[in-house]
């Protein structure tokens, strides 16, 4: 049996169901604003769900290389090793508000320091990532194949331009999420997502802080979800609120399973701006020829779980047709996986937007100016490191052939 805490408060427990599947029941004198997710409102009736956990109790569960070693690690004291033993083991420590312990412990994270610079620097004598996997992989509670962990840059806590805001003092979670990759399995594809994100920003679009390191293997990036009272912001993705697991990351059409889903849960107020904004998003994914911007890539944020809610910040990334040359879209747009051209995307962004003709196209636009500076960037860099100037060339071709192909771009 797990205590599920929302906001630093208890809201609940969570316990195995039947053979397979987990229950949740709300604390008898739990209110609206302690709700677990926007999908699972505060009720006196349990939560029941037949195979695994909850989406929104799976959503941040480490996948790949880090849930194997946590697996491998933890399996033989346990007795066996499911959803709720790898949250039992991460649960601490998580993106967003939510936080798990055993029924009867104490909230309290303490995340071990590490020098964000001697990451970006690569300083430390041997395998770094093997460090910090074997450092950090218990405090990490967040998705994805690819490995990463999160980490506490002590001299990030009194640093406002970090996030915009002056951290407690006393704040004991992690501040930066480090990422690496196989070289041999996908070359350079730390620099690939850097400027991709790069990208983003330059399109308009929010993104937190990617730095690189000197050597190109990993990439450190800033959380978006701490809060200055060192408290977290809810975070939910887009297989939480279409009711999906992990493993239906890549179902549905993004007419349905992403632009209906957030029409439906964001507010009326914000919707239009948001709207555009997650069309900007979509826009770029498709000119950049990012296969992999599945459900779980893209989320929605909120201060409080009956407040209203707004696109989160971009992550999550990069071109992958540079090594799946025949690479398509993660879903569907239009019922097939073929990358969308200008017209099908201007008829998204009017239909399911609600955007006018001329605010589809200035979307276009700036996502095709931004590629434009961030090539020229990433040019640059390459220029500088001889080792990433084939990717870069070929994110280069692939860019080119999205800006014309899906923005209409002639020169």
């Amino acid at each position: 049996m797990i205590r599920v805490w929302s906001d630093n408060r208890s809201a609940g427990l969570l316990d195995r169901h039947g053979q397979r599947g987990a229950t949740f029941v709300y604390d008898p004198a739990g209110v609206a604003g302690r709700a677990v997710s926007v999908t699972m409102p505060v009720r006196l009736a349990s939560w029941d769900h037949a195979w695994g956990v909850h989406p929104i109790f799976e959503m941040n569960l480490p996948e790949g290389i880090l849930r194997e070693k946590l697996r491998l690690a933890f399996a033989k004291a346990t007795g066996s090793f499911d959803d709720l033993d790898l949250l039992s083991i991460v649960g601490r420590s998580q993106i967003g508000r939510l936080r798990y312990t055993a029924p009867d412990a104490q909230l309290e994270e303490d995340v071990p320091f590490q020098s964000v610079d001697e990451i970006l620097k690569h300083r430390r004598d041997g395998d770094l990532f093997a460090f910090l996997i074997e450092r950090f992989a218990a405090y990490s509670g967040i998705s994805g194949v690819q490995p990463k962990v999160m980490i506490r840059d002590e001299s990030a806590l009194d640093r406002p331009e970090t996030t915009n805001e002056r951290r407690s003092s006393v704040f004991r979670g992690a501040t930066h999420i480090v990422k690496f990759w196989d070289p041999r399995e996908y070359p350079h594809l730390a620099a690939n997502e850097f400027f991709c994100l790069l990208a983003a920003e330059k399109a308009g679009l929010a993104v937190r802080r990617p730095r690189l390191s000197e050597d190109a293997s990993a990439l450190v990036i800033d959380r978006f979800d701490l809060r200055s009272d060192g408290g977290y912001l809810g975070i939910e993705d887009f297989c939480v609120l279409n009711g999906k697991g992990t493993a239906k990351k890549y179902e549905g059409s993004y007419e349905t399973a992403l632009f209906k889903r957030a029409r439906d849960f964001i507010p009326g107020e914000t919707r239009k701006v948001e709207l555009e904004k997650l069309f900007t998003l979509f826009a770029l994914n498709a000119a950049v020829r990012n296969g992999d911007a599945h459900l779980k890539n893209f989320a929605i944020l909120y201060d409080d779980v009956a407040g209203p809610a707004r696109l989160a910040e971009v992550y999550d990334i990069v071109t992958t047709t540079v090594y799946l040359p025949r690479d398509g879209m993660a879903l569907t747009l239009d019922g097939t996986t073929r990358w969308p051209d200008a017209r099908q995307l201007s008829r998204l962004g009017t239909l399911r937007c609600g955007l006018t003709p001329g605010a589809t196209k200035d979307c276009l636009d700036r996502v095709a100016a931004g590629l434009a500076d961030a090539m020229a960037e990433m040019k640059r860099y390459a220029a500088g490191n001889p080792a990433f100037a084939d990717i870069a060339a070929a994110m280069a071709d692939q860019w080119t052939i999205g800006m014309r192909h899906s923005l209409a771009v002639t020169a």
